[in-house]
């Protein structure tokens, strides 16, 4: 039998024929037919024409492989290799080269000692500091919170700060780059691409949703990478079980490893980020009253501060920035005055409200602005709680579950939250 193995033309053929015998004809067409057979020193080598389709087929069909080469007196060997297939397969990937879209690149180059962070952060920046060093006990973080809290940075962070070889991508990016893989035939090296990494980053997920194609390739992706115990960071504008347009076994998924909220900049993080840009004291203390806590406006007024002291060679006092940001500060209401409008609307006194009685209309008024606050500004909890006279963080939350809980079964209760949210912008 071993001497019939050396000839390979007939050999590779009788090989060819009794892993069919094994295997359904379907998953032989697929995967082992466009595979390369030859045989040397005793050895059956199988050639795959990427590492993906290699892994697979050693996973999947390891052991009949080497079952099969064992009955032939062979030893089993499967490698890599950059030859084309003559053949031309539903799964020939060998066309191109996947060549990964140009994502912006970082430019400050800041770590985590650049970040600057509220108490209520400090959790989601201890557990990205552990992500960075590729070592953390949970195997997927997911970070959610509104425009401009600041997710984006930390994914930047976690770059910076990592010696990993780390992949990272918009959701939009991955939109596209799985959609140019499969139009010009690079499936299996997007693929290879996406995994031969040590940490997985994605930002903004929710890019994703009613692609149902591009879905199932992620949600494949992330179970690879769990089951080869790689890191995957993930971000959303929302948490897991808030994303539209996710079935709901990808929202159990997301899920299923460390959930961390990441809130907006509260006044004293857009000071010190007004401070560390060169902004005078007095003007950065009024300033961050004054603006929302949104990080992507705290950085345009940054800009436009530096830029007009660089073009007019001018210190920019408060006199200059109330003209130059009116703009910005005309459409913004502090939460005071939004929490005043609310009380005249609902024919309360802010004395009330800021005040410790129990009375039912009172408490049902503060949990409603409390709801409005939150669905309409960027401010946390903790500072939702102060303007509605100094509540701590876990009555606020209380707060917002009673009114979620009662919006399912009250539309007045919904026509109010509505009429309060447009008081608020």
């Amino acid at each position: 039998m071993q001497a019939i193995a050396t000839k390979q033309n007939v050999t590779i053929e009788s090989i060819k024929a009794a892993i069919a015998g094994k295997i359904d004809s379907a998953a032989f067409t697929t995967w082992i037919a466009p595979l390369q057979f030859n045989v040397c020193q005793n050895c059956l080598n199988v050639v795959a024409q990427n590492q993906f389709t290699a892994d697979y087929v050693k996973r999947e069909y390891g052991n009949i492989l080497g079952n099969v080469a064992a009955d032939f007196l062979l030893d089993f060997n499967i490698c890599v290799n950059g030859a084309v297939n003559t053949v031309k397969t539903a799964n020939d990937n060998v066309v191109c080269e996947f060549v990964p879209s140009k994502a912006k690149q970082n430019i400050k180059q800041n770590g985590f000692d650049k970040f600057i962070s509220c108490d209520e952060n400090m959790f989601a920046v201890a557990a990205c500091k552990k992500m960075a060093l590729s070592n953390a006990s949970f195997s997927q973080l997911f970070l959610y919170g509104v425009s401009g809290c600041g997710k984006s940075t930390l994914l930047d962070c976690i770059c910076n700060s990592s010696d990993k070889h780390i992949v990272k991508m918009s959701g939009g990016q991955f939109v596209a780059d799985f959609a140019r893989s499969l139009r010009d035939k690079t499936i299996f090296s997007f693929k290879d691409y996406c995994r031969k990494c040590d940490i997985f980053m994605m930002d903004d997920v929710c890019a994703l949703a009613g692609k149902r194609a591009t879905m199932d390739e992620f949600l494949q992706l992330i179970m690879d990478l769990k089951n080869a115990g790689k890191s995957i960071v993930l971000t959303a504008n929302v948490a897991p079980n808030a994303l539209t347009g996710f079935d709901r076994r990808v929202q159990s998924l997301f899920a299923s490893g460390l959930v961390v909220d990441v809130v907006a900049p509260n006044a004293f993080v857009r000071r010190s980020m007004l401070l560390r840009a060169g902004v005078k004291s007095d003007v950065a203390e009024e300033l961050s009253k004054r603006i929302a806590g949104d990080g992507h406006l705290v950085n345009g007024i940054i800009n436009k501060i530096n830029t007009y002291t660089e073009l007019m060679g001018e210190t920019v006092d408060m006199e200059v920035a109330s003209r130059l940001l009116g703009d910005v500060l005309a459409k913004n209401k502090t939460p005071i005055s939004m929490v005043k409008a609310m009380c005249e609307k609902m024919s309360v006194s802010y004395d009330e409200i800021c005040g410790n009685s129990r009375a039912r209309r009172l408490v049902r008024a503060r949990q409603i602005m409390m709801s409005a606050l939150k669905n309409a500004t960027n401010l946390s909890l903790t500072e939702i709680g102060n303007v509605c006279g100094g509540r701590d963080h876990a009555t606020v939350v209380y707060a917002l579950n009673q009114i979620e809980n009662q919006k399912h079964i009250d539309l007045i209760l919904n026509a109010e939250i509505d009429d309060m949210i447009k008081l608020c912008k």
